[in-house]
């Protein structure tokens, strides 16, 4: 097995065809029915049409991923990335553009998609595979090897909700990765549970990429990104700032970062608050 040490992702082969394309892609969210709205306002936006009321988690974003490429989406929190995951993954339909995926995708979006915590490990991992569309007997043959993969032990038996983060990962990840996906979708998972388990998690994802396999990466662990993936992308905001090169990425990513931490700060001083207290926010 390829180790995280030498594990490098490998060139994109010439003529290798796409994974996912997706053109002007847009994802609409209408709020004018939250918790805090009230009947009289909603009617009356409703007549309007406010389009305060509106608000774009994704805009005009264009993208392609190939067969055999590691793709980072990085950007700060609420940038929309992990919408984009979603919308990958067919759980969000678009408000505008379009998205082509050709290949199967297999997916771990949030440590608790799919799960059930009153039902055990082992019964999870069947639950898992009825999500990922496989058939009981396929799911019960990959059983033993989830089991291993995923080294939870005699917790394998016990109930999701005693599991802490990082158990839940290590067993999200193992039925992810189990069925060889043709695209991997993976959020921030990579980040959960102990160092050996992310060095094995991410040995993982290279052998996939290796294999001329697609996966595309939520990740804040710009090391991660510039180590392991042949491309990134940048959204803030909702919309693509950039893509290439993932060195030349993160530093814009880190550039921008930096920016609004000082602009946050001079805002707090400005205002009376001790700097102290606004660089924990």
């Amino acid at each position: 097995m390829t180790t995280p040490d030498d594990a490098v992702p490998p060139p994109i082969q010439r003529g290798a065809r796409y994974a996912i394309k997706s053109d002007d892609l847009g994802v609409q969210y209408d709020l004018r029915f939250t918790r805090k709205t009230k009947l009289s306002r909603s009617v009356g936006q409703m007549l309007g049409r406010s389009a305060r009321e509106q608000f774009w988690a994704l805009r005009h974003v264009s993208m392609r991923l190939l067969h055999g490429e590691s793709l980072a989406v990085i950007g700060p929190n609420g940038a929309g990335k992990s919408t984009l995951l979603q919308v990958l993954a067919g759980i969000i339909r678009p408000s505008e553009g379009s998205v082509e995926v050709h290949g199967h995708v297999s997916g771990l979006l949030t440590l608790g998609a799919g799960f059930d915590k009153e039902l055990s490990g082992r019964d999870n991992i069947l639950l898992g595979g009825a999500f990922l569309g496989l058939d009981d007997a396929v799911t019960h043959q990959l059983l033993p090897s989830i089991i291993e993969y995923a080294e939870l032990g005699e917790f394998i038996d016990a109930p999701l909700k005693t599991y802490s983060s990082g158990m839940r990962a290590r067993l999200g990840f193992a039925i992810a990765t189990s069925v060889d996906p043709d695209i991997l979708l993976l959020d921030e998972v990579l980040a959960t549970g102990d160092a050996s388990f992310r060095a094995k998690s991410k040995a993982r994802v290279i052998e996939i990429v290796q294999a001329a396999k697609a996966v595309v990466l939520v990740t804040h662990d710009m090391a991660w990104v510039t180590e392991y993936c042949n491309r990134a992308l940048l959204i803030e905001k909702g919309q693509l700032v950039m893509e290439g090169d993932p060195a030349e990425v993160v530093a814009l990513h880190q550039e921008h970062m930096e920016a609004a931490r000082a602009a946050r700060l001079a805002a707090a001083e400005a205002g009376g608050m001790d700097p102290r207290i606004a660089r924990t926010r």
